[in-house]
This record gives C-alpha cells, sequence and structure tokens, in this order.
C-alpha cells in the first residue's frame, strides 16, 4: 500500500471515521492499529518484526539511561540501544554489500543472501537513536507508556518515508485530546492532493525519459545524457516533496503536524544553503547527532576541523541512502562541496566585496545557478546503476555535443536528442504542471488560496483533480524513489 494506490484511498478516510467517532479518549489504539496494518499490507510480516524490536529495544533504554544514576552507565545503556538498533539496519540493508567487497579484497565466497526489503526501518531507527540520545542529554524525558511510544515510531503517515520526528514535537501532539477541526481536515486534504499532482503527474511522467538513459547509459552521450539528468533533478524533487506533501495531508487531518521537508531547495545559494532546504527532518538529524559532535572533537583544528566532519557526516548520510558505491560518491561529494565551501568561505568575500556585488542579486543569481548544477552534478552518482556508469555519464556528458546540436533542427533529431524518443507529450504535461504549481506557490505568497474568493478555489481544486485523473500515472511500477531507502 503506498500513497497513491487505490487502496490507499480507502484506507485512510476508514480510518479516520474508525478514529473520529471510536475511543476518542484512546485514540492512539486506532492509529497503532492502522499503522500496524498499514505496515503489514507491504506484504513483508518480517518488517513489523523488525519494527516491534526497535521499538521494545529503544523503549526499554530510555527507561534505563533515564532511571540510572550513573552517567557511565547511562551512556552504556545508550550505546547498547545504539548498536542494537544499528546492527538491525545494517543486517537488513548492509551486509550483502559488505559481503560482496570483502569477497571481492579478501577472495572469499561469503553469500548471505539476497537483500532484504527494508522499506521505513531506516527512518525510524533514525527516530529511536535520536529518542536515546535526548534522554542521555536530558532534553526529553523517556515516554512511559508503551503504546504512544509504539505509535511515535509506527505512525503511519511518516513510517515509510519520514520526516524524521524527534520525540518532544510529535508526542505532546499524540497525546493531546482529538476535536474535529474543519480546517485542518480541508487542508490536509489539499496538500495530500498538491502531494499527489506532483508524484502522479510531474515525477511519474518523467520517470520514462530518465529510466530510458539512465537504464542504458552506455547508448547516450552529450544532450541526451545533460537532459536526463537535469530530468531527474526534477522528478526527484516533486517525487519526494509530493510524498512529504501526501504525509503532512494525512497527518493534518488526525489534528497532528509534521516535520515541513522541503522549503524550495533548487533556489539554494549554496549547498549548505541546498541542505538546510532538502530533506530537512535528515539534515538535521545529521547535523545534531553526527556533525556537531565531530566538529566539537576535531574543534583545535578549526576550518580542517570543521570540513574533516563535514565529510565524515555526508559519508554517513550516503551509507544511509544506500547499500552501494554509488551512494557512497555522492555522499563523499557533497561533503567535499561544503568542505570546500569552508576553507573558500573567506576568500569569496573578498572576491565579492573587490567586484563591489557582495548581496547583490546578481550574486545570489549566480550562487544559485552554480549551487544548482553542483546538485544536479551529484545526482549522477545517486541515480546511476552502478559507479561504473555513474563514471561513464560524467565523461560522455559533453561529448559530441556540436553534431547533435546541428541534429536537433530536424524533427526526428529533436524527439530523438531532446524528447529522448519518447515523445512530446509527457513533457509538456509535466512542464504545465509544474508552471501551474509555481504560479499557485507564488500567489499563494501573496495571499493563501484558503483565503481567495470560491470561484477562484473552486477552479484551482477542479484543475487539479482533473490534471490527477485524467494525466495521473498510476502504475503499481512507479514507487516512490525513496521508499528504497
Amino acid at each position: 500500500m503506498t500513497f497513491h494506490s487505490l487502496s490507499y484511498f480507502l484506507f485512510l478516510p476508514v480510518v479516520f471515521l474508525l478514529h473520529h467517532y471510536l475511543f476518542p479518549r484512546e485514540r492512539w489504539i486506532i492509529l497503532l492499529t492502522a499503522s500496524i496494518l498499514f505496515y503489514l499490507a507491504l506484504g513483508t510480516p518480517y518488517l513489523l518484526a523488525a519494527l516491534a524490536l526497535v521499538t521494545a529495544v529503544t523503549y526499554g533504554a530510555g527507561i534505563a539511561i533515564y532511571r540510572t544514576p550513573g552517567l557511565a552507565v547511562k551512556r552504556l545503556f545508550f550505546w547498547g540501544g545504539v548498536v542494537a538498533n544499528i546492527f538491525l539496519l545494517a543486517g537488513m540493508k548492509y551486509v550483502p554489500f559488505i559481503a560482496e567487497n570483502l569477497n571481492l579484497v579478501i577472495g572469499t565466497a561469503w553469500k548471505p543472501g539476497g537483500l532484504l526489503v527494508s522499506v521505513g526501518v531506516s527512518y525510524y531507527v533514525f527516530q529511536a537513536i535520536s529518542y536515546l540520545a535526548n534522554i542521555l542529554l536530558e532534553i526529553d524525558e523517556p515516554e512511559r507508556h508503551p503504546g504512544y511510544f509504539a505509535l511515535y515510531l509506527a505512525f503511519f503517515p511518516k513510517l515509510l518515508q519520514g520526516p524524521i520526528e524527534r520525540p518532544g514535537d510529535i508526542l505532546p501532539q499524540l497525546k493531546q485530546e482529538y476535536a474535529f477541526d474543519y480546517d485542518n481536515v480541508r487542508s490536509g486534504l489539499l496538500l495530500f492532493a498538491w502531494g499527489l499532482l506532483k508524484k502522479v503527474v510531474v515525477a511519474d511522467r518523467l520517470a520514462p525519459f530518465v529510466n530510458q538513459v539512465y537504464g542504458n547509459v552506455d547508448a547516450y552521450s552529450g544532450i541526451p545524457l545533460i537532459i536526463a539528468t537535469y530530468l531527474y533533478a526534477i522528478q526527484i524533487y516533486f517525487d519526494f516533496s509530493g510524498y512529504t506533501d501526501m504525509a503532512l495531508g494525512s497527518a493534518r487531518i488526525f489534528n497532528i503536524s509534521l516535520t515541513q521537508n522541503f522549503n524550495k531547495p533548487y533556489l539554494a545559494t549554496s549547498v549548505a544553503d541546498f541542505w538546510r532546504r532538502w530533506h530537512i527532518s535528515f539534515s538535521r538529524w545529521i547535523l545534531d547527532y553526527i556533525f556537531r559532535p565531530l566538529q566539537l572533537y576535531w574543534r583545535s583544528g578549526k576550518s580542517l576541523g570543521t570540513a574533516g566532519a563535514l565529510l565524515v557526516t555526508f559519508l554517513v548520510s550516503g551509507i544511509w541512502h544506500g547499500a552501494a558505491w554509488t551512494f557512497i560518491a555522492w555522499g563523499l561529494l557533497h561533503g567535499l562541496y561544503l568542505a570546500a565551501s569552508v576553507m573558500y568561505k573567506p576568500l569569496q568575500k573578498k572576491i565579492h566585496a573587490r567586484l563591489g556585488i557582495a548581496g547583490t542579486r546578481l550574486a545570489r543569481c549566480w550562487q544559485t545557478f552554480v549551487t544548482f548544477h553542483l546538485v544536479c552534478f551529484s545526482w549522477i552518482f545517486f541515480r546511476a546503476a552502478s559507479l561504473r556508469d555513474a563514471v561513464h555519464v560524467v565523461e560522455n556528458l559533453f561529448r559530441n555535443i556540436p553534431g547533435q546540436l546541428r541534429a536537433v533542427v530536424g524533427r526526428d533529431g529533436f524527439r530523438e536528442l531532446v524528447c529522448l524518443g519518447q515523445g512530446t507529450h509527457n513533457l509538456i504535461v509535466a512542464a504545465v504542471a509544474v508552471a501551474a504549481l509555481m504560479l499557485l506557490d507564488q500567489a499563494g505568497r501573496r495571499l493563501p488560496l484558503a483565503q481567495r474568493p470560491a470561484p477562484v478555489r473552486w477552479l484551482a481544486y477542479y484543475a487539479a483533480l482533473t490534471a490527477i485523473l485524467f494525466y495521473g500515472v498510476f502504475d503499481d511500477t512507479t514507487k516512490f524513489i525513496y521508499f528504497q531507502f
């Protein structure tokens, strides 16, 4: 069951009605039961066992950390809980990758079996670690009610792809007495609809173009590789932010606010700014629990210590995203971007001051342009099926472009090189949808859609519904990109 499936369109209103009419003072029972059923609907029962194990270990470790008087023993319980959670995650996600590379290095033939499906595990394991860290640091007290704690980890709108929530943000909301809120239901359903539009009308219509090229990179060079990379940048943003909108919308109808995960990341003026806007809950997690402790530990190294902490932090980010060298390369590349920016920043200020462009719109536009292309370049490694494919794309990105530009003038050349043999229909539909979403966003800054006159609101609603019904791609094979993490 995924957010853009018919089964979820039936599941969500049923859960809402049961939640609304049954057990008004014990709503966690309905939400936890729904979350368990939602996870079981993936068809892999061992995932529920993994969730139960993480829940039990983390709940017990949290209580033990809080009750133990000595700091050394507190740390022992903390690291015990952390190691147990990471061990589970590694066993489900990384053992085949580790075995494959050990076999290459030492010549063994260890075959631990296929990669287990680990949908959602990365997200609730990170939540569990932050929960334990906050108790150790005395930021939060442990949750003593096992039902509320289980729901904190398992709440179905955020279970599969986040956001990665902190206990102090969501646990108090789960305990609030429920009261029907029309505005929350209306805005939640609308947010869900915008997310669905992003996913099925934009991301899934761009997917065939990207898949065709990145599924056989050896057959392409130059313009097709460039276009497929740009389209992937658009696809992954609308796919993941679409999921986040649907998650936030689903939670909002239950009067629960989840963390906003995106804030116009492609308008970032630096790679650091990009990470403040992209996958925000994850970025904050690695900043608080990996980067800052490392930066503090290496503080004597000053700028070099900060640069080293960034490299390690984003290496971990790459490993978290997937058991493949492509993700490790992607993470290291972002680490290099950020480490280089730490060293370059003083010189950048001097250059901008010398040119008289410090703080100007020209400087911001140039920084946004450069940042966007650095991010797009890194997406090559994120999307490529292997490190060899990624290297091929990089080596051939600008090859044969003069001849290809001449061929673009012809109709067949345009179809093959720009439309990648897919025709123009999908590109036009996706482009119109992107333009419409941008216009709505821009208009919403001046006056939110909810405050517009009724004819304007309903025109927007009907247009979105029409686009979803007639131009949406509803296919069991179009999974969310971040499901694999």
